[in-house]
């Protein structure tokens, strides 16, 4: 009798003893959530500079990892924050350097970060890096635009003269209509770059346009090429995002290498994916979105070679965390960022769930899988993109489902038509035929839909409207996670 009290107590204990203790990739999510939240508070919580706060942090993430018991998990938290703090103090005191210069005019040497864009009223705009201002280096990316065109690129170095303002958003500072005094192309200063213009130059040899330059800008994220009224008419239909590199183009290749080399070998086929995910960001360019992707893939990737699982809670703040660690401005107000794990969020929470609903636990195929994620993330991003930017095309919606099940096609066909047209220069245009066709479709449902009267509508939303939008995306997640009871931690991104 006593001995059986006895037991039972131990079992007691020791079941405690098991829910008390948490697994270490749950303390990292919540260390991930402490870096973000203390990255946001930086630009309001000033004095968290000192080499004492990373040291703090390494500490209490080090005795939380020890620990795993319920007090672990806030000590992971305030890890994250006091990391947070102190990485955006530090950041903001360089780009603080900034404010001297503000309202004067100066010469600014800089490389242009991404491919310079038009707006509607034709100005150029580039995001300069690597500043220096009358000679003095700053931390952080300028924002620039003159009223001339000029033939830049990326990685190029440019020198401009203007009045430096206060900037927005994560930018420190402006150069409105400045004035370009030089533009300097090194010889091999941007391979990727480089590299992607001559291939894109093949397709053009084997597609005619504008479907050449549409298909540079499914496949290539080219899109400076772009006729001025389909560029128009892409930006009135809410289509911008699928002629910019983004995640979904290398999910895409990611998943389709996977299943081509696995027959190979897993290693091969881990190898082949982690390669291409190094050349496809030195053709694309080192944005936030494709930061994002190329660790989450890699990431994805990892797991699957090893046959593990990592559940998307995880992956989701632990994926913003290291990617807000090496460039703080992506959290105070990157809507390229934000618009990317939004994106992702749709991809994999709300997707595999419309799947289990709907289809229970027959696997989707490719058409159908390709269609529900990019309307899951076409969902998740259309409050922020009709507050943010203060217009949403009504036939956005139906202007996706027309075109982006054919993307995947569409990027395959234009790939063999660049690489025939280098191999087999005298029959290019044979074999650019089906890229030209199925690019041709997308062009005619882009330019009519353009004209109808319900294109030019708006719709948009105030902060009231977006709180209320993601609070109904929610309980319809709660509502569909309960119905189906669907294991997120089954699903990968790159399967």
């Amino acid at each position: 009798m006593w001995r059986t009290g006895y037991s039972d107590r131990i079992v007691k204990y020791n079941t405690l003893k098991t829910v008390k203790t948490f697994h270490v990739s749950w303390l990292i999510a919540w260390l991930s959530i402490g870096v973000i939240v203390g990255t946001v508070s930086s630009l309001y919580i000033s004095g968290y500079a000192g080499l004492e706060w990373l040291v703090v942090s390494v500490c209490l993430a080090f005795i939380s990892l020890i620990n795993k018991k319920y007090l672990a998990i806030l000590m992971a938290l305030f890890a994250g924050v006091f990391l947070g703090l102190w990485r955006g103090n530090n950041q903001l005191a360089l780009q603080n350097e900034y404010a001297y210069f503000y309202n004067k005019n100066v010469v600014v040497v800089g490389r242009v970060a991404e491919d310079p864009s038009y707006n509607t009223e034709g100005d150029l705009r580039m995001r300069l890096t690597d500043v220096k201002i009358q000679n003095q280096s700053i931390s952080g990316v300028l924002w620039v635009s003159t009223s001339r065109k000029r033939d830049l690129k990326r990685s190029d170095i440019v020198k401009v003269k203007g009045q430096l303002s206060k900037g927005f958003g994560n930018i420190p500072a402006t150069l409105f209509r400045a004035r370009v005094v030089s533009i300097d192309r090194a010889d091999y200063s941007d391979v990727g770059r480089d590299t992607r213009d001559w291939f894109a130059n093949d397709i053009k040899k084997a597609v005619r346009e504008p479907e050449a330059s549409l298909g540079n800008g499914f496949l290539l994220g080219q899109k400076t090429a772009l006729p001025e009224k389909l560029n128009n008419d892409l930006r009135l239909l809410g289509l911008t995002h699928i002629i910019v590199a983004s995640g979904y183009n290398l999910t895409i290749l990611i998943r389709f290498a996977r299943k081509l080399f696995e027959k190979i070998s897993r290693f091969t086929a881990v190898a082949t994916s982690v390669g291409l995910i190094y050349g496809f960001l030195q053709i694309t360019g080192n944005s936030p979105s494709m930061a994002r992707a190329s660790l989450i893939a890699i990431i994805s990737l990892g797991a699957w070679y090893f046959g593990r699982k990592i559940h998307p809670f995880i992956l989701l703040p632990f994926s913003a965390a290291i990617t807000i660690l090496i460039n703080p401005s992506y959290a105070w107000g990157d809507i390229g960022w934000l618009l990317s794990f939004t994106a992702f969020v749709g991809v994999i929470i709300f997707s595999p769930l419309v799947h289990a609903y709907y289809w229970g636990d027959s696997k989707p195929g490719n058409i159908r899988q390709v269609f529900i994620e990019t309307m899951s993330a076409q969902l998740l991003t259309l409050p922020i993109i009709a507050f943010v930017f203060g217009q949403y095309s009504p036939l956005a919606i139906l202007a996706n489902v027309l075109i982006l099940p054919f993307l995947p096609v569409d990027m395959a066909l234009t790939t063999l038509a660049g690489f025939g047209a280098v191999i087999f220069s005298g029959i290019s245009t044979i074999i650019g035929w089906p890229a030209e066709i199925l690019t041709g479709y997308i062009v005619v449902v882009v330019d009519r839909m353009a004209q109808w009267p319900l294109a030019s509508a708006e719709i948009v939303f105030n902060i009231t409207t977006v709180i209320v939008s993601y609070l109904l995306i929610f309980v319809v997640i709660i509502y569909m996670w309960r119905r189906t009871g669907y294991q997120f931690k089954n699903y990968n991104i790159i399967e």
